[in-house]
């Protein structure tokens, strides 16, 4: 289920696409609701067009494993919800398979380094139209945080932020912002 934008565009934990439920995906309105994420808090988070078209491709697949009783969204090819370590082992390969090396071994990639992407990125889109933390309301409850204060986090070690950051306050006190 890859948007246009990459894995990164999805901006969740792992945790919550292994407990979403087919019901609660609705493919008409493009959106997946969480149920019980942060703080026991329900949410609708709007899916990228790819992403539901990818998903009701998955859900319509012949080969696709159909455990009575059971309506998880993502199940593996045995039927069964998918097991944390089993997405990892998958995650792994997949790093594999692009040529994504650890820099070292206290520095690998992790499946939540997607979600402090999608942050990121999100952030840094802001800055380029000229509208630094116009959806960093939007984002935060995207990302299950129950304020925009506790999305700030995302910003620290984020090079490209802070040289866009530094850019503006550049252009403001040379009077140009």
């Amino acid at each position: 289920m890859r948007s246009r934008h990459g894995q990164h565009r999805r901006g969740r934990t792992l945790c919550c696409p292994r407990r979403r439920r087919q019901g609660d995906f609705d493919a008409g309105s493009g959106m997946v609701t969480i149920r019980h994420g942060k703080f026991d808090k329900a949410r609708a988070l709007p899916l990228h067009p790819t992403t539901v078209a990818a998903l009701q491709d998955y859900l319509r697949r012949d080969d696709r494993p159909r455990p009575a009783g059971m309506t998880p969204l993502l199940i593996s090819s045995r039927g069964k919800r998918l097991r944390y370590g089993t997405v990892h082992g998958v995650f792994h390969k997949l790093l594999q398979h692009c040529g994504i090396a650890p820099r070292s071994a206290a520095c690998r990639p992790r499946i939540h380094d997607l979600r402090h992407s999608f942050a990121v990125s999100t952030i840094a889109g802001d800055y380029r139209t000229g509208a630094p933390g116009s959806r960093l309301a939007i984002l935060s409850t995207y990302l299950g945080h129950t304020e925009p204060g506790n999305t700030y986090w995302y910003l620290s070690g984020a090079p490209e932020l802070m040289g866009l950051a530094g850019e503006r306050l550049e252009r403001h006190l040379a009077g140009d912002a």
